[in-house]
């Protein structure tokens, strides 16, 4: 029985055992999925002990996208380019680390028959999830790209040092583009009532995106929807995240039909 899992410090209800069990049964794959809460204290030997506990790979969620970066062995492109890796894959002893959210993000805006190519993109929210988004749009060749931040603060500066192509900008600002895109967590259940911007910001956009799944329809998504833009909401990202996860380490690739099977599943099942 192969064994994998998501390690982070507090992960409450996640929809990631769910998601890999099914991948499992699908493709007739003998492995576990388990959560692995680890304080920050033990942060230094997780690799260490997945190789005791013979686990073979894990998603990485907040805190530890970027404490592991100096621990192991290779990095991927995307990896190094963001900055942050959410796939471990623990292979012939040695540690491989990846950024699925990167594809999952991609993925997202496949399924939604999105084009940010010479688009101009707004990009809500300054966490790990941004930092995904910023590489993908940027290696799609949108024409700008601009984060936006309650204030001016150190992370932004942060942001800039890695990421000199993108503009900064704070909620006060006047925004407008063609791509609106939240990475925040404003509008996530329970607190389902509110929006990251307001209706006027929204209007001056033509398409929206919202990388929360729950609920799978945000505020933000429905003032979009009210005001017939293009919209696309966070499942597929979660799922193809996942799915490449499952492929790095099966080192196989699943069929295209997978992520729409998942999306049905855990919409009419898990996500109210």
């Amino acid at each position: 029985m192969k064994t994998y899992g998501l390690i982070g410090e507090k992960l409450g209800h996640s929809l990631s055992p769910v998601i890999h069990q099914y991948i499992f049964e699908r493709y007739k794959i003998k492995g576990y999925y388990s959560l692995y809460e680890i304080e920050k204290k033990n942060a230094e030997n997780i690799i260490e002990g997945m190789k005791i506990m013979g686990i073979e790979g894990v998603n990485i969620t907040i805190p530890y996208k970027e404490t592991l970066l100096s621990k192991i062995d290779f990095l991927s492109e995307e990896g190094e380019k963001i900055g942050a890796i959410n796939v471990l894959k623990i292979k012939s002893g040695k540690s491989y680390g990846y950024n699925s959210d990167y594809y999952g993000f991609i993925r997202l805006l496949e399924r939604g028959e999105i084009e940010v190519k010479n688009k101009r993109c707004v990009i809500l929210g300054t966490g790990g999830a941004a930092k995904s988004v910023i590489t993908a749009l940027h290696d799609l060749g949108a024409e700008s790209i601009t984060v936006v931040s309650r204030t001016l603060s150190s992370k932004l500066t942060d942001l800039l040092r890695i990421f000199p192509y993108i503009n900064l900008a704070v909620y006060e600002n006047f925004l407008e583009g063609d791509v609106i895109i939240n990475t925040t967590p404003v509008g996530m259940y329970p607190n389902v009532e509110i929006s990251p911007v307001d209706e006027e910001v929204i209007k001056r956009f033509r398409t929206a995106v919202d990388i929360i799944y729950n609920p799978l329809k945000t505020e933000f998504l429905k003032l979009a929807e009210k005001n017939k833009l293009q919209c696309a909401d966070g499942l597929h990202m979660l799922i193809e995240q996942a799915i490449k996860a499952q492929e790095i380490w099966q080192e196989t690739k699943f069929d295209d039909s997978l992520g729409e099977e998942l999306y049905s599943y855990l919409a009419d099942n898990f996500i109210g």
